[in-house]
């Protein structure tokens, strides 16, 4: 068997590197049972390699094109057009010629052909790289044949396909072309088959579009495809189109767009019956290859060819269930505020840390909400949670509740225990009077929680090999006992009553929407908060030297701070940071994933902030910020109160309300508490299982200390045990990894894989305002600043931050910003609650804002009405 051309019958997915993802397809399909594809052959990648490998001219420009980045695209251009008219230009080697000759001799030389390519980075499940290179339909005769290969080769340089290797990270150099001969089929109809519908992503649900003459019309957009959807043998929807125009092959060669007749314009393509029958191809196909196929199909003489078929890069991956029955999951990630990959440490610990039930998908977590949606009850109390964590993922399992047929209803006996554990759930929600009364309650949980740290930060010393992963894991009981404490919950609760208390009583009495948010600016005890103001002290120690602000300005590593003590002042700046960094160093954005780095192990992440800091606030901001808001709150409670007596029972809902406010004053701060106690324990976790994995560089065992995290906790405990990593997988998971960070996961998702999207519904909002989420009142214009990395941060005063979500760790950039926009978040996301109190209009939820607004713009943020406006 050649390797320079390779007939259909030879090629397999083994062969990708030889011919390319296409082919590989190709060569697959051939061998499905009752599959039928049209006939032809591959020339390999090594007959382009020997091509160009022999062109020295062409592997200077790729050199030059390797060094080129996204916003080059005049540079771009030009290597473009330069390296395509050389490979155009060159005469194929007498052999690779002749064997081409050969196999088109064997097929027909008379027939007409599609000359297409087929990269080595193409129809991959990570990228598909569809429509890159180029394709050549009905090609007639040997001579036109060869010169459309060299043009397929050419078409690998195209500036669109250069532009998307860059975006996805591939090497010009090594992306191979391989190029596909395949006999032309003259369908009287045309489409693509996907095995999972692409608008829902409903694994159940096949899609079919279906157009006159050849594919190309749908492909290029000339014309809008009929479109049907299928499911177990039924035709569940059709759309029928109107077809103008399709494109037919001319009998001399080449193809023309031809006008549909206009009797025909509005007619199906396809009758039921061809549906079902592309319906059972596209389930074998799919079989086959063991997952959701994209297909190119023809029918020709009541025959349906297969001319390709691809994995649906797009699709996320659905959680794996232990039985074949209907699941709802709920995004963790949207809930923590933290939606990227988590790597499978980091995975590993939050399952160890949580009792909810969950699975993994995509480098993240969710909930199977299934058992709780089963019974009205606990249903209402989850979607209650769910409408203060995030109203769209609420009105997303509404979506899925109402058609009734895919939740089942439990047993009256499980009902009923369902309904007694709802029920007390409800009532733990009641106000709590002895948290009321109870003045010592937030100092005396902090105390505790502080000193289950230090106990845990000296025991943990002596611990070494598979004893400090067994000494971990019981300490995790330790970290559960805290977090799910009743009292501290309890804590918790009473202040979101009371919040909600207000809000819906001042709605009530006096007309006034969100009265809570004021009430909450500059409480006691809120870690998130003070994280912030203190980093503004930092800021001042800094001030007075402008040697250490200029040296920190060209700061381009994580050691700046040993070499501060050379500066004037630099002992004070040193002492200053690390004192910051033993109250807060544990924390980072994304900080629910144990395997991130850390401030204390990066602390040029502060950097900016700090420098933002000296150049937007005088000295002494972060007293005089805490302190007015306490007065505005003041203010703000005292002015509702004198509302209220004025009102018929005015002094009783004047008592009542006062004693809401109390509550929110003295507890709602602590909101922020558990999950800084966590992040703390997490940190010392993290310290000793890194010096554990020192040890194992040392010993050769694994090649750097972060290998750790792409092993689960048990498959590391092992490794410490037996010595012997599978470094396979640990490279495997990497890769993985990196697909994973191209996904945007769905808050919610079903076990058939269908996404299910939730919408606002609020009226009297602005035309053309984007609609979002109140979580902190007021309104703000100023400039948008979109920042989706915390280290990227440039802020003005005055400056609106645009963002995917924030985290605690974010929390030190809200002392520059005069108002919030994030993507997802809810009520009571750290967000929410921080920018409630720091007095910041706040909207959350918007669905692609960092798209939506181009930074530099001028918008109005209503964080009253939950909208935003682009001015």
């Amino acid at each position: 068997m050649s390797f320079y051309v390779l007939g259909f019958q030879d090629i397999d997915k083994t062969e990708i590197m030889l011919v390319g993802g296409k082919g590989a397809n190709l060569g697959e399909l051939f061998k499905i049972k009752g599959i039928h594809v049209p006939e032809g052959f591959c020339i390999s990648t090594e007959a382009f390699k020997r091509i160009i490998g022999a062109t020295p001219s062409i592997n200077e420009l790729l050199e030059q094109l390797s060094l080129l980045k996204m916003e080059d695209r005049d540079k771009i251009a030009e290597l473009s057009c330069k390296i395509r008219r050389i490979i155009e230009g060159i005469t194929i080697p007498k052999d690779i010629n002749e064997e081409i000759t050969c196999f088109i001799s064997g097929l027909g030389e008379k027939n007409a052909y599609a000359v297409r390519s087929s990269a080595t980075a193409e129809d991959l499940p990570a990228a598909s790289f569809a429509g890159q290179q180029d394709t050549y339909l009905n090609i007639i005769g040997t001579e036109a044949i060869l010169k459309h290969i060299c043009k397929c080769w050419a078409s690998l340089f195209t500036e669109r396909a250069i532009i998307y290797r860059i975006r996805n990270g591939f090497d010009h150099r090594k992306v191979q072309l391989s190029v596909i001969v395949q006999k032309m089929v003259f369908p009287q109809a045309s489409g693509i088959l996907f095995t999972a519908d692409p608008v829902t992503s409903n694994r159940k649900v096949l899609s079919v579009d279906a157009g006159f003459g050849l594919g190309d019309a749908l492909v290029s957009g000339l014309v809008n495809a009929d479109t049907y959807k299928v499911r177990d043998g039924k035709v569940i929807e059709k759309k029928i189109s109107t077809k103008k125009v399709a494109i037919y092959p001319l009998k001399d060669g080449g193809t023309r767009k031809q006008d549909i007749e206009p009797e025909r314009q509005n007619s199906r393509v396809l009758p039921d019956e061809l549906i079902l029958r592309l319906e059972h191809i596209g389930r074998k196909i799919e079989e086959h290859f063991g997952y959701p196929q994209d297909i190119e199909w023809c029918l020709a003489d009541d025959t349906f060819y297969i001319v390709q078929s691809r994995p649906i890069t797009t699709l996320y991956p659905v959680p794996e269930a232990n039985d074949r029955e209907n699941h709802v999951y709920v995004s963790v990630g949207h809930q923590q505020m933290m939606t990227d990959p988590m790597k499978p440490l980091g995975l590993s610990f939050f399952l160890l840390t949580t009792n909810v039930p969950m699975r993994k998908a995509g480098g993240r977590l969710f909930v199977d909400v299934t058992y709780m949606l089963n019974s009205p009850d606990s249903r209402e109390a989850l979607l209650d949670t769910m409408g203060q964590h995030d109203p769209l993922i609420k009105d997303a399992l509404m979506t899925i509740i109402e058609r009734e047929d895919f939740i089942k209803s439990l047993p009256d006996n499980k009902k009923e225990q369902s309904s007694i554990e709802s029920k007390k759930s409800v009532q733990s929600l009641g106000f709590q009077t002895e948290i009321e009364n109870n003045s010592t309650i937030v100092f005396d949980l902090i105390k505790r929680n502080e000193t289950s740290i230090e106990e845990l930060k000296h025991n943990i010393q002596t611990k070494s090999g598979a004893d400090l992963l067994d000494f971990i894991l019981e300490d995790i009981r330790e970290l559960k006992k805290s977090l799910f404490d009743p009292q501290s919950m309890d804590v918790i609760k009473t202040a979101m009553y009371a919040s909600a208390w207000i809000n819906e009583k001042m709605n009530d009495w006096l007309g006034e929407k969100n009265a809570a948010d004021k009430l909450s600016q500059s409480v006691p005890n809120n870690i998130t908060s003070q994280m912030g103001l203190e980093l503004l002290e930092v800021a001042d120690v800094i001030r007075p030297y402008p040697e250490v602000i200029d040296y920190l300005q060209h700061v381009e590593d994580d050691n700046f701070l040993d070499e501060l003590v050379k500066f004037d002042g630099g002992q004070e700046i040193r002492d200053a940071f690390y004192a910051y960094l033993g109250k807060y160093g544990m924390r980072c954005s994304g900080e629910i994933d144990i395997t991130k780095p850390r401030w204390s192990e990066k602390p040029s992440t502060l950097i900016p902030l700090i420098l933002n800091n000296i150049k937007n606030f005088e000295p002494n901001a972060g007293k005089r910020k805490f302190e007015q808001g306490r007065q505005d709150a003041l203010k703000k409670g005292q002015e509702l109160l004198e509302r209220l007596k004025r009102l018929p029972d005015g002094e009783q809902k004047a008592s009542e309300a006062k004693r809401m406010i109390g509550i929110i004053r003295n507890f709602i701060g602590y909101r922020e508490y558990p999950k800084y106690s966590m992040v703390s324990r997490y940190f010392v976790y993290k310290q000793a299982l890194l010096k554990e994995a020192e040890q194992l560089v040392r010993a050769n065992v694994i090649n750097e200390k972060e290998d750790i995290y792409y092993l689960t906790f048990e498959e590391l405990r092992e490794v410490v045990c037996t010595k012997k990593p599978d470094c396979r997988i640990i490279h495997k998971r990497k890769e993985e990894y990196k697909l994973y960070e191209k996904l945007t996961p769905p808050r919610v998702i079903t076990s058939d894989g269908e996404i299910a999207a939730g919408k606002y519904k609020r009226e009297n909002i602005p035309a053309e305002a984007i609609v979002g989420l109140p979580v902190s009142s007021g309104v703000v214009e100023g400039r948008a600043r979109v920042i989706l990395n915390m280290e990227d941060a440039d802020l003005e005063d005055g400056d609106i931050l645009v963002t995917s979500f924030t985290d605690p760790s974010w929390t030190p950039l809200f002392v520059s910003i005069k108002g919030l926009v994030t993507e997802v978040g809810g009520l009571m996301t750290h967000g929410a609650v921080i920018a409630r109190e720091y007095g910041l209009p706040a909207v959350v939820g918007i669905e692609k804002a960092t798209k939506l607004i181009k930074d530099g713009q001028r918008i109005r943020v209503n964080g009253t009405e939950g909208y935003v406006e682009i001015l």
